[in-house]
């Protein structure tokens, strides 16, 4: 089912905002629906394979002789998990935001999010030109 941005409105403005231009050749939106489903999947996947998913933590042989490699290990599993759970969050953020009827529109200034930017990056929370600016939302 293709996310319908048209029935959007800006938290400032109350009244239906313009959907943006849809950036498929057919003219079609895209299923962003789909995409973040598809992008939680994945990162549930990676956090499996490093032995973090689903509340697991990790087990190294405390026996091991090189202890100092199995910290350094440790420590890079850990950020690197850090960084899928911090994405995961985003795009269940993005879900969140699809049921609540306000997904492709910027947190920071309430104007629809470019196709192109949603297609590039389905759980983008603000619009180019409040990302580039640095801004965030109030």
């Amino acid at each position: 089912m293709a996310a319908d941005t048209s029935r959007l409105q800006a938290p400032s403005q109350g009244a239906p905002t313009e959907a943006p231009p849809s950036g498929s050749p057919d003219g079609e939106a895209p299923d962003f629906r789909a995409l973040l489903e598809q992008e939680r999947q994945e990162l549930l996947g990676k956090l499996a394979e490093l032995g973090v998913g689903d509340g697991q933590e990790l087990h190294y042989d405390p026996n091991f002789a090189d202890s100092s490699q199995v910290t350094a290990e440790r420590g890079e599993v850990e950020a690197l998990a850090q960084t899928l759970r911090e994405a995961l969050d985003e795009v269940e953020r993005a879900l969140a935001k699809l049921d609540e009827g306000t997904y492709g529109i910027c947190e920071v200034c309430g104007r629809p999010i470019a196709t192109a930017r949603l297609e590039a990056k389905p759980a983008a929370r603000r619009c180019i030109d409040c990302a580039s600016k640095g801004k965030t939302a109030p």
